[in-house]
């Protein structure tokens, strides 16, 4: 069963049966049997409910009217969130190959992996407002039509194609399209609204809109009412911003996440708006982003998620608390009671099935309710995964000081791979001098660039391409730790023991590969630093198998794969849960075991032939 837990509102009798109108305690959330009433229908449905719990989720948006769950599978359902709409049951939605939903106020918006966005909603279509349309292939440039991210807003949805242009369409009532002083008040097909765009941010609630540009720029637009663009007091009086307006004072550092409320905005983790719900702790509004401090949260770096409501707020960090504030007139906060919080306070939570990987948790806050929830972590990009241990203190065994003599932390074992081989530790002492002139932004870019070998800052990249490898991929990388297997016997800190042979491993490298490991070393409740895993039931073909494709994400070509060899791999992907790998381990086993029987069934039909020439020559041989 999902691990998955709301408070809040109970608007869907489909989603909670025989619970209160106000959840005021998180409760474990459960699909319940969509049509226990028909009984000619009733098996039928409790069988795929059944296989609907099986399936891991992956993401949760919900907003005031709806609420859409979609599958690791690529698959996504829908719930109701109206009372009247409560005999009509949740629907599939009939769209395969999904990787991202959200939902605003009234609309919802589906990105498929192949980069097209379907989306429905009085605002998107008047002729069809309650079917899904592609509205990616209604961009005018053709060669603009491959979408790479979406947001929705309260009436309005966001994209970003893979050339990294902005598009609106809905609503422009409060200007959250960007039309410099355009009359227009709708449109239903997407319009161009910016160029060289990396992120929007929006919210299932709210008119406003903030949008980064490549050179960490933000430009705001929209409902501008109690200041929540945070554009200076000069605008406190403009409660609709038409055109696109540099934000000029944004906190310093990277700006990861920014979420709107209907009174407030908050940027990871300041706040600007209403402050009466913004976490700050008094009855004033704040015309510019300001920090919200709390010793609940010790720095932004601790923050795993967060998300805003309508006029509530949750923030995850990566010690286990939940964190809320604001509106709780529903429960919304989890809390127990109905009283509004004003300042933050931690929510008791009940004991997760996860609990011992929190870094995988996400929030997703509606109107007047709130869904916590496990998500499998992806494997699919090493660089990304690699980056997000960078950021955990304790994985850290080497420091830097920065020229502001703050300290920043790195692995040395990636580190020794990723720079130049030659004199490797005079490379080191290299990184050192440039980071010691760096601030800590800076600094956090240039290893970044070193654990991913992207040019994140093309100025920093030129300083340091010196002391990189600059042609060598990550999985290049884990190959080669793997490779020289006695060179690194000293950073091998865990030990998987089976039948007579022990096996070391760094733990760094099983956290990336398999969610086994990851949610033992991720622990926030557990010390594991010496446990020893047993696990005899693998040949030793097939673990060296594991141990190979764990480094590489590949398969050693001279191993001959047998049926045998394919049975005990299945046992043992159960196992060790790498399940969420990309490439998969089985299927490329499986294409292995299909190429050799093929190779040597053309080799046996070369032989076969070469046979049957040799013979047919003895024939004319015998005629002459």
């Amino acid at each position: 069963m999902n691990d998955c837990l709301f408070f809040g509102l109970n608007q869907s009798p489909k989603l909670f049966k025989n619970e209160p109108e106000k959840i005021k305690k998180p409760i474990q959330f459960k699909f319940e049997n969509e049509n226990e009433n028909e009984n000619e229908n009733e098996n039928e449905n409790e069988n795929e409910n059944e296989n609907e719990n099986e399936k891991q989720i992956k993401q949760i948006s919900t907003g005031l009217f709806s609420t859409i769950f979609l599958f690791e599978d690529g698959k996504a359902i829908q719930y109701l969130n109206e009372e009247k709409y409560s005999k009509q049951n949740s629907s599939k939605i009939q769209i395969e190959n999904i990787e991202k939903v959200t939902v605003g106020y009234h609309n919802e918006a589906i990105l498929t992996k192949e980069g097209n966005v379907f989306a429905k909603g009085r605002n998107i279509s008047s002729i069809n407002p309650k079917e899904f349309i592609n509205i990616s292939s209604l961009i005018e440039d053709k060669n603009d039509r491959i979408i790479q991210d979406i947001v929705s807003g309260m009436h309005s949805i966001y994209l970003i194609t893979s050339n990294h242009n902005a598009y609106g369409i809905g609503s422009n009532g409060f200007g959250q399209l960007g039309f410099d002083s355009n009359p227009l008040y709708k449109t239903e097909k997407p319009i161009l609204m910016m160029k060289n765009v990396s992120k929007i941010f929006s919210g299932t609630d709210s008119n406003s809109v903030f949008l980064l540009n490549s050179n960490q720029e933000l430009f705001g637009c929209g409902d501008n009412q109690y200041s929540k663009l945070g554009l200076g007091e000069s605008t406190k009086e403009e409660t609709k911003i038409y055109k696109l307006t540099k934000i000029q004072n944004i906190p310093k550092g990277k700006i990861i996440d920014i979420q709107c409320g209907v009174a407030y905005s908050i940027i990871k983790l300041y706040s600007c708006g209403y402050s009466q719900y913004n976490g700050l702790g008094k009855n004033e509004h704040t015309y510019e982003f300001t920090e919200i401090k709390s010793s609940l949260f010790e720095n932004d770096n601790n923050i795993l998620d967060f998300s805003v409501g309508y006029s509530h707020t949750l923030i995850l960090t990566s010690k286990g608390k939940l964190i809320g504030f604001g509106l709780n007139n529903f429960g919304q906060l989890g809390t127990g009671d109905t009283n509004n919080q004003p300042i933050q306070i931690q929510i008791e939570l009940p004991k997760l099935r996860f609990n011992e990987d929190i870094s995988n948790y996400h929030i997703s806050c509606g109107y007047l309710h709130s869904f916590l929830y496990y998500s499998s972590p992806s494997f699919s990009n090493l660089e990304e995964d690699l980056i997000k241990l960078f950021r955990r203190k304790e994985f850290c065994n080497i420091s830097f000081k920065t020229k502001n003599g703050e300290i920043i932390g790195a692995h040395k074992l990636i580190l020794k791979y990723r720079l130049n081989q030659n004199q490797n530790q005079n490379q080191i002492e290299k990184l050192q001098e440039i980071i010691s002139n760096k601030s800590i932004k800076e600094s956090n870019q240039i290893f970044e660039m070193i654990y991913s070998n992207r040019k994140i800052n093309p100025k920093l990249y030129s300083e340091i391409k010196e002391i990189i490898n600059l042609n060598e991929k990550i999985e290049e990388t884990m190959k080669r730790i793997y490779l020289n297997e006695n060179e690194n016997e000293n950073e091998k800190d865990f030990i998987i023991e089976r039948k007579e042979k022990q096996y070391k491993f760094p733990k760094l490298i099983l956290i990336m590969r398999s969610e086994l490991y990851r949610g033992m070393f991720l622990s926030v409740t557990n010390d594991t630093s010496n446990k020893v895993t047993d696990y005899s039931e693998l040949s030793n073909k097939s673990f060296q198998i594991f141990e190979y494709w764990i480094y590489s994400n590949q398969i050693k070509d001279e191993i001959q794969i047998t049926q045998e060899i394919i049975n005990e791999i299945k046992i043992g992907i159960d196992y060790f849960q790498l399940n969420q790998t990309y490439p998969n381990l089985f299927d490329l086993l499986i294409n292995k075991f299909n190429n050799q029987n093929q190779n040597q069934n053309q080799n046996q039909n070369q032989n076969q032939n070469q046979n049957q020439i040799q013979i047919k020559k003895k024939e004319k041989c015998l005629i002459f």
